[in-house]
């Protein structure tokens, strides 16, 4: 590739390779490996029975996300499992000299929320955790990545992997969000347009007007569903949004090591004229507010449209497909989802956790009481998010309109610690996945903004909310 020009991933893949030979998948050096408590624990107990050290613990940062309860802090975790992966995380860490930002850590939230907001992730990097919503950290420029547990165990053995390079996918976004929307509507479109598997083994590089508007935290949501649509990872190249987000945080570049930064970063955008293998248009001014019906990502529909209706749909896979989901869901094919009762609101998430997403929910909560009839979860997706919602007076506006207002955690986006759906319960969930009991056994979830949520908060029923604001 070098000589010719570049997409945004394919330089940041050249600036790390180690060796490569052909036909084989290249040794990719790591800049930044994030470590939570479930994928963890085997990694740890595979260098311990190999007598193996952390190759980079200063490249390594661990955080409690998935099992930790985001009920009171001095309680103790009821769930024995949770209580001993939590546990297991902080020993681990202590025996190998890693970072860790745990239980009682006034850094401690969701692996994804804290990267950025430390400033541990930074354009040019490539970024892996045993997470799939890895992705996430592609706002920044970075190629970030979900890997299993073996591969957790050889980035912290040699702070390398074996890769093989990704198709190039460009998604351009151009125009205006109108009022009402938010980039999770952005990447809902997207992926009920391409499909589950529309990205299968390429990244996602996002471009166009409207992503050039959104803010660092709305760059995230986009990335990190990237993974939603098949994608390996999901890009944004870095601009002005990304170097004032970053500066002055406290694992960011200082002094003359921030100049020669912002001077390497301003090197990595996509070269004019770069080929990608497949490119996609979206029209931002012609979005509605989007929600999904179905039991995956793709199963999504502008707020105002029915759901599908099997008998029009000609491809026998397809329909049959359509049929089990509306079925699992309880929904009539042709219907409107619009007015359709919940149970459960949910506004949390690596997706949607962040100070700006609790921002504009409380936007829409504000002065009003939600419905009764209806358990609704606010969870933050770190100790600093909390703290900055707190001093805002945001807590208050969550706890006045008859919010759950918790601390930072996972929570009901993977049902963890009692934070979840009851059999045949409906929720409206800021989080990024909707499978088949992926928020409690037998659960059903709708997929939407956190504007959508908070709307539908006030009214038990699925809203637009373009009709309260």
């Amino acid at each position: 590739m070098s000589g010719n020009l570049r997409t945004l991933s394919q330089k940041v893949w050249d600036n790390h390779i180690v060796h490569e030979e052909p036909g084989a998948p290249a040794l990719l050096y790591i800049d930044l490996h994030l470590v939570h408590e479930v994928t963890s624990p085997q990694a740890f107990q595979g260098l311990r029975e190999r007598g193996l050290k952390v190759r980079r613990p200063d490249l390594t940062v661990a955080t409690t996300d998935h099992s930790i309860p985001t009920t009171d802090r001095a309680l103790p975790i009821v769930d024995p499992i949770a209580a001993k992966q939590v546990s297991q995380l902080e020993k681990n860490c202590a025996d190998f000299g890693i970072p860790c930002y745990g239980l009682h850590s006034e850094h401690q939230g969701i692996v994804h929320v804290i990267g950025p907001e430390l400033g541990l992730t930074q354009p040019g990097m490539t970024v892996v955790c045993g997470d799939s919503h890895t992705a996430t950290h592609g706002a920044f420029g970075a190629l970030a990545f979900g890997i299993g547990t073996s591969e957790v165990e050889n980035v912290l053995a040699s702070q390398c992997l074996l890769q093989r390079p990704s198709k190039t996918f460009r998604v351009q976004v151009n125009g205006a969000l109108k009022r009402g929307l938010s980039s999770k509507d952005i990447i809902l479109a997207l992926i009920a347009q391409i499909g589950i598997g529309g990205g299968t083994a390429s990244v996602l590089e996002y471009s166009g007007s409207a992503i050039r508007a959104l803010d660092m935290e709305a760059r995230m949501t986009i990335c990190n569903m990237s993974i939603e649509a098949g994608a390996r990872a999901g890009l944004i190249a870095p601009d002005d949004h990304t170097f004032n987000y970053l500066h002055g945080r406290p694992f960011a570049p200082k002094d003359a090591a921030w100049d020669e930064a912002v001077a390497r970063w301003k090197q990595l955008p996509t070269d004019d004229g770069a080929k990608f293998d497949r490119e996609v248009i979206i029209d931002a001014d012609a979005l509605e507010p989007m929600i999904t019906w179905g039991t995956n990502p793709g199963m999504g529909v502008a707020i105002s449209e029915p759901v599908p209706e099997p008998a029009g749909i000609a491809d026998p896979l397809e329909r049959e497909s359509v049929t089990k989901a509306l079925a699992y869901m309880g929904l009539e094919g042709g219907k409107p989802i619009l007015g359709h009762a919940v149970n459960v609101v949910f506004i949390g998430s690596c997706t949607n956790s962040r100070i700006s997403d609790l921002r504009i929910a409380a936007g829409v909560l504000k002065g009003r009481k939600v419905n009764p009839k209806l358990r609704v979860m606010v969870v933050p997706g770190s100790m600093e998010v909390k703290r900055q919602a707190e001093a805002e007076g945001l807590d208050r506006v969550f706890r006045e309109a008859g919010c759950d207002w918790r601390e930072p955690g996972c929570s009901m986006c993977i049902a963890m610690n009692g934070d979840q759906l009851q059999p045949g319960e409906y929720s409206v969930s800021t989080s990024n996945r909707n499978f088949e009991g992926r928020q409690g056994k037998g659960g059903r979830t709708f997929l939407a903004s956190p504007l959508t949520a908070a709307a539908t908060a006030l009214t038990g029923v699925v809203t637009d909310v373009r009709t309260i604001l």
